[in-house]
């Protein structure tokens, strides 16, 4: 069962979920076996899968998008006691949500192509499944996340995200909040806001803008090809997003995985939402956002020696070559 671990030194949370470890992983096959001839998520074989947690139907009355609970959980709702450590030790049960959010029957059919419709019709049964998990005071913090490819972390390649209910608020997120707090109590102003207003108006790094949403490459870009997508005027909670704005939110996402797919070959990339806590109230100092990281590179010695990235794509590189539908070189 899993347990959540707190490293003394940096006060970071890890969790140890031996489980994990036993989830099947298609990657592994020899090419061109991990096919829909095997997969549990295609239509089918619903057995090979923990039952539906909730889903939506399509005009034939058979399901087009699946939420299922993960079969190998990090994280679980019924938790085994946490271990009695002392000393400079601490944990915490391995008590959350994890749900995996199975996005289309279609086994090939990943976001960059999925009809905008119907990646509006994701966007909805996201934000449906953190308002539900809203009422779980256990629950601080949701993160939706989607691992695409091979060195993104997938371990199965049809299309799909999941959702992790969380007991706390994670590392990364708490020091991005604390952030843009300081920055407000410096400056005045919303950081992300303030981001989106500066990209708008000097384009340099500005991806796209339609609607109510901006898709830009952020000026400190960790990883190449790095974008971010964002409400233009102030929003703290993704779980908020007017229906209306859906169907741009996925115009946007559409679009820009499709510039990024035709720009970088063998696109794998991690998507991840952030978005403040659940259970705190509207904030004017931090504004939710998509982050999208494409696996170009990975994380070396330097990087985990120093916390300091190295981007071999500068942010005004990246955001002309998705602009011009240039294929990136390397």
């Amino acid at each position: 069962m899993p347990e959540i671990r707190k490293d003394p030194v940096f006060g970071q949370w890890v969790i140890i979920a031996s489980e994990r470890g036993r989830r099947p992983n298609e990657f592994t096959l020899p090419p061109n076996t991990a096919t829909s001839a095997n997969c549990p998520f295609c239509p089918g074989r619903e057995g090979q899968t923990p039952p539906t947690v909730c889903e939506r139907l399509g005009p034939d009355g058979k399901w087009k998008i699946r939420v299922v609970s993960n079969k190998y959980p990090a994280l679980t709702p019924d938790p085994a006691p946490r271990c009695g450590e002392t000393g400079p030790y601490q944990s915490e049960e391995g008590l959350g949500i994890h749900e995996v959010i199975i996005e289309t029957p279609g086994h090939g059919l990943h976001m960059d192509r999925m009809p905008e419709a119907d990646i509006a019709d994701v966007l909805s049964v996201y934000i449906d499944r953190v308002r539900a998990l809203k009422s779980d005071p256990r629950i601080k913090y949701v993160m939706i996340f989607k691992n695409h490819g091979r060195n993104a972390g997938a371990s199965l390649s049809h299309p799909h995200s999941q959702l992790v209910g969380m007991p706390m608020v994670p590392t990364r997120l708490s020091q991005e909040i604390e952030g843009a707090a300081k920055y407000m109590s410096e400056r005045g102003s919303c950081v992300f806001c303030d981001m989106a207003a500066a990209e708008l108006g000097s384009g340099r790094r500005l991806i796209l803008r339609e609607g109510p949403f901006v898709a830009i490459a952020p000026y400190a870009s960790r990883f190449s090809f790095e974008t971010w997508i964002m409400p233009v005027a102030h929003a703290s909670h993704f779980e908020a997003l007017p229906p209306g704005d859906v169907p741009a939110l996925a115009s946007v996402l559409k679009k820009v995985l499709s510039m990024l797919s035709g720009s970088v070959d063998d696109l794998a990339y991690n998507l991840i939402i952030h978005t403040t806590p659940v259970h705190a109230p509207s904030a004017a100092h931090y504004h939710w956002h998509i982050e999208i990281m494409p696996k170009l590179a990975h994380v070396a010695g330097f990087e985990w020696g120093t916390g300091f990235y190295i981007n071999t794509v500068s942010p005004e590189e990246a955001a002309e070559t998705l602009r011009s539908g240039r294929k990136y070189k390397g």
